[in-house]
């Protein structure tokens, strides 16, 4: 991951029912956490926590057919 990259927020970081989709604004590399991301929605909310608590929203592949 990388800042910019647009990714699912944990329910265990937002307190909601479902993931929530944000943008990637600020990568740690935590001397006692590992990788640690900082992500804003688009309600201009940021959460923050371990890397495992986030998801890749992948890129729907074009077809150039």
């Amino acid at each position: 991951m990388s800042t910019g990259d647009r990714v699912l927020i944990s329910p265990d970081l937002t307190g909601l029912s479902d993931w929530t989709e944000g943008r990637v604004v600020e990568i740690e590399n935590n001397t006692f956490n590992g990788i640690v991301l900082a992500a804003e929605t688009d309600d201009e909310n940021i959460f923050f926590g371990k890397q495992d608590l986030f998801k890749m929203i992948q890129k729907e592949e074009e077809c150039l057919h």
